[in-house]
């Protein structure tokens, strides 16, 4: 027997015994689907997480920054700037009476969250004072004694 007849036997040796053992791809294939589908419920569970605390935090869910345009910039800007020097005006002739300043400052155009509302009203019924409860909202002492004074009514 020659050498070519030994590495044939072999061959065919390793070919029979390949197809007796079971195949691992099935075993594989099953492993790596029930990775991607416990994947997928993970992130369902994140998104169900970060949508609730959206909601907690009051931010809209497709929340991005944007950079403002120029126009709508300079706008903003300018109505910034025209209230500071009406501030500045008013300091000034404070000073120079000796008084001090009456500053008005503008009134907020947004109404309140229900959401805020609500909490408002139920920290207030808690006992909670209205420097604690504008601790834990982010409204100022006059929107929380609006909040309180109004029942919660817009």
């Amino acid at each position: 027997m020659g050498l070519s007849s030994i590495l044939m036997i072999a061959g065919i040796a390793v070919i029979i015994i390949s197809l007796l053992f079971k195949d691992k791809s099935a075993r594989v294939e099953k492993d790596v689907e029930d990775l991607s589908i416990n994947i997928y419920q993970e992130t369902n569970a994140l998104k169900r997480r970060v949508k609730a605390l959206e909601e907690e935090l009051l931010v809209e869910p497709n929340f991005q920054v944007r950079k403002p345009s120029s126009v709508q910039q300079n706008s903003e800007q300018q109505a910034a700037f025209s209230s500071f020097q009406q501030v500045a005006a008013q300091v000034k002739a404070a000073q120079s009476n000796g008084t001090a300043p009456k500053v008005n400052p503008p009134k907020s155009t947004k109404p309140i969250n229900g959401i805020l509302v609500s909490q408002v009203l139920a920290l207030n019924s808690q006992g909670l004072s209205i420097e604690e409860i504008s601790k834990r909202s982010t409204l100022s002492h006059a929107q929380i004694h609006s909040i309180i004074a109004n029942g919660g009514q817009q």
